[in-house]
């Protein structure tokens, strides 16, 4: 008897030692194999060695990056109920990889009812539009299944927690989506705006505020939106002025998440279309680094590489908040793909294709073709929402020249119809939450 006591209680410690070993958090220091620095301590000497070698590196190593490894042309459109609620869901299930599965049970919610969500602007079903098959079709991942994701089920999930959209326009249609889908597309009298307690209030002379709070009672489930196109800290240079520049501080995150953070349970960022020279000098915006200017000699001069260290950046600062808050989840999600053919959006780019998956149905590659995203949350806590090589395949999804502001000549090839392609971004953020 002694004996026996003896070995267990020897395999006892053994055992706690190693679940001890297993549980100590590790903060991985290496990003593509390279030192990664804290950017909110460094010197001008650290940035700029960080920003020459990083920046240096993606492009040796990832020379055209922009294109996706998608095949498989979809033959006679199969129908599939396969949604179960009961369904066993891989948590190692790599979501982006998968093919577009036609389904008459798409879309979640009508583009018809859902107005009190739903802006005009991408309400295609009020539009002049007149083909909407690219309503009918549902993301399947390879090898593993995807929850019912329905608005009750959304719901019961988000029960006593926010959830928290901070980016650009196309985050906001990824809010109204997920605003339409919890409520069925319903109006819904009983969900209470809840701006003021995040200083969401429309300011005097403003057209709209910087963004929308709506909780649900039954649940005590809060979904928001906060629009930041760059993720970055804006800082007015001239207070005195009424028309000023700002400074953008590329290695700060903008000051809504510091203030707020501790109110969400799960997070998701975006950011990438508003980083070309037309928005920074419309909105005047000037960079900032290590708190000075960036030179026109500066390698970060070039928006590209000043995108990248902010996701770097943005990636780095909330791995940092993650380890005090174990139960939180922050996505980044990757860039939602343009479709504009034989031009821009103002010089004559169009994207008329109206027939579903005619570039292909699958998505074969295992990373994601968004490669600063998915460089900037390796090593962190930070998760990838990957949509952009799901959604590259559904260029009829836009809203393209359906609007009545079309006569114009501009087509929008860059937002999507409602209901349509960020309803499955939701899908998957689901399936992940």
């Amino acid at each position: 008897m002694k004996g026996v006591c003896l070995h267990r209680f020897l395999v006892n410690k053994l055992c706690f030692g190693l679940v001890f070993l297993l549980t100590v958090p590790i903060i991985v220091l290496l990003l593509e194999g390279a030192p990664v620095l804290t950017i909110f301590s460094t010197t001008p000497e650290q940035l700029k060695v960080f920003s020459q070698g990083f920046l240096q590196q993606q492009e040796q190593e990832h020379p055209g990056g922009d294109a996706a490894t998608l095949s498989g042309i979809p033959g006679p459109a199969s129908r599939s109920h396969s949604h179960k609620s009961g369904a066993k869901v891989n948590k190692d299930c790599n979501y982006a990889k998968g093919k577009w599965i036609a389904d008459d049970k798409w879309p979640l919610y009508s583009g018809n009812e859902c107005k009190q969500w739903l802006s005009k602007m991408w309400a295609c079903r009020m539009m002049r539009r007149s083909h909407f098959s690219y309503e009918n079709y549902r993301w399947q991942p390879h090898g593993c299944d995807m929850p019912e994701f329905t608005g009750p089920n959304f719901l019961r999930r988000m029960r006593n927690r926010t959830l928290a959209f901070v980016g650009d326009s196309l985050g906001r249609q990824q809010f109204q989506s997920m605003m339409c889908i919890a409520t069925g597309g319903k109006y819904s009298p009983e969900v209470e705006d809840v701006g003021w307690n995040y200083g969401l209030v429309k300011a005097p002379g403003a057209l709209r505020p910087d963004g929308w709070a709506y909780r649900f009672p039954a649940t005590n489930t809060t979904i928001l939106f906060y629009w930041s196109a760059t993720l970055s800290e804006l800082e007015p240079l001239n207070t005195e002025h009424t028309v000023t520049a700002y400074a953008l501080h590329l290695d700060r995150p903008v000051t809504f998440l510091k203030k707020y953070l501790n109110n969400f349970d799960v997070l998701v960022l975006n950011t990438g279309h508003h980083w070309n020279r037309g928005k920074f000098n419309g909105n005047h915006w000037e960079l900032y680094a290590d708190g000075k200017p960036v030179g026109n000699d500066s390698r970060l001069a070039a928006l590209n590489r000043a995108k990248n260290l902010t996701l770097h950046s943005i990636a780095k600062w909330m791995d940092s908040e993650l380890a005090w808050r174990p139960k939180m989840k922050v996505f980044l999600r990757t860039i939602s793909p343009r479709h504009f053919v034989n031009g821009d959006w103002n010089t004559g780019g169009t994207c008329g294709n109206t027939i579903p998956l005619s570039n292909g149905s699958e998505v074969l590659q295992d990373h994601s073709i968004d490669i600063p995203a998915e460089s900037a949350v390796k090593g962190t806590r930070v998760k990838l929402l990957d949509i952009t090589a799901i959604s590259k395949l559904r260029d009829e999804g836009h809203i393209s020249n359906s609007s009545f502001k079309a006569s114009t000549g501009i087509n929008d090839c860059l937002h999507w119809c409602l209901p349509g392609i960020p309803d499955t971004w939701n899908e998957v953020l689901f399936a992940q939450i």
